[in-house]
């Protein structure tokens, strides 16, 4: 029953969605069924890191966890990729939540296992246009059909106007779960200067967009608050 497994990692703070600035530690795993244009984990997928996948039990997960922070945190993160294509996460949610820590998933809403409904905060993250993936709306209905809505919350992308029109239809389609928008980075070359100040720019215009559209009162508007801090360091 082992996972792939491409990066351990924290403690840190989650960057997105709803739980963004919970102290977390993080554990990657490897394989996604999206090949999405402006991915920041394309290491997941490509084929560059298939040197560094480890196939790990659940019980060595979580031994790695507690060598990096020592009883010094109560929540992990499971990313990806997408680790909804894994059915073996079942036995490290199990575990973790025997410790009493409390488990976040982030997926697109592409395929559903079991356990996911065991997670504490799902995010199910949709693909707008500007990933150049074909999000199936059906089936995205099917995986939240699934699950407890409390439990869940969406999340977008927006990197251009076709992406937030993607935005206002997945917003209406599910109104009774919690929404939010999150502007995109495009800058994932290191080499960008003033990379903070870029983003905080384009944070500013999605926020002044939603501030003035009478369908989108019922959201919230994030940036990726690791970006801000980090850049696109990897590990943090």
């Amino acid at each position: 029953m082992k996972i792939p497994v491409l990066e351990i990692f924290g403690p840190t703070i989650q960057g997105e969605g709803a739980v963004i600035g919970r102290k977390t530690m993080f554990v990657r795993t490897a394989g996604c069924d999206f090949k999405c244009d402006w991915c920041d984990s394309k290491f997941t997928w490509d084929g560059s890191a298939k040197d560094d996948i480890e196939m790990l039990t659940a019980d060595i997960i979580f031994e790695r966890l507690q060598q990096l922070a020592p009883n010094n945190f109560n929540h992990v993160t499971i990313s990806g990729g997408n680790p909804a294509l894994i059915k073996n996460i079942a036995a490290l949610v199990e575990l973790l939540h025997a410790h009493n820590i409390e488990v976040a998933l982030e997926t697109q809403g592409s395929k559903f296992q079991p356990w996911m409904t065991e997670i504490d905060q799902l995010t199910l993250s949709p693909k707008p246009p500007s990933s150049k993936m074909q999000q199936d709306i059906n089936q995205l209905d099917f995986v939240i059909n699934q699950l407890e809505y409390n439990k869940v919350s969406l999340k977008i992308v927006i990197f251009n106007d076709d992406d937030y029109k993607f935005a206002q239809m997945i917003h209406h389609r599910y109104p009774n779960i919690k929404f939010y928008l999150q502007v995109g980075n495009p800058y994932l070359d290191e080499t960008v200067n003033d990379h903070t100040e870029k983003l905080l720019a384009r944070y500013e215009a999605l926020i002044d967009k939603v501030m003035q559209d009478n369908t989108m009162n019922d959201c919230y508007v994030l940036p990726q608050l690791h970006t801000l801090l980090w850049s696109n360091k990897k590990g943090v």
